[in-house]
């Protein structure tokens, strides 16, 4: 799906077929499930803000989770199952080269 060339992966919020998905805060619904899985491991307290690993942004007016590989080398369960979300749910997945 993804080389492991890639440094950046961003999920977009948009089906392969141009629909935009829903619900609305799918982004940050699924940043909020991966919030544990963080540089260091998950803390008390660490629940209340977003993984700096997987992170929901706007861009270009599409609502994007931006997972960054340092995911998959730190947890590849984790890093499967965002992969995992974005095809089951037939959204576009763009990279960003590492380099």
């Amino acid at each position: 799906m993804v080389p492991s060339t890639a440094k950046v992966v961003f999920i977009q919020g948009i089906t392969r077929d141009g629909r935009t998905f829903r619900p609305s805060d799918w982004a940050e619904r699924l940043a909020g499930v991966m919030s544990s899985f963080r540089p260091g491991g998950a803390t008390p307290g660490s629940h209340l803000s977003y993984s700096p690993w997987c992170v929901p942004r706007v861009i270009d007016g599409v609502k994007t989770i931006v997972v960054h590989s340092d995911l998959r080398a730190h947890d590849p369960m984790a890093w499967d199952f965002v992969m995992n979300f974005a095809r089951d749910n037939d959204l576009r997945v763009a990279e960003q080269p590492a380099g």
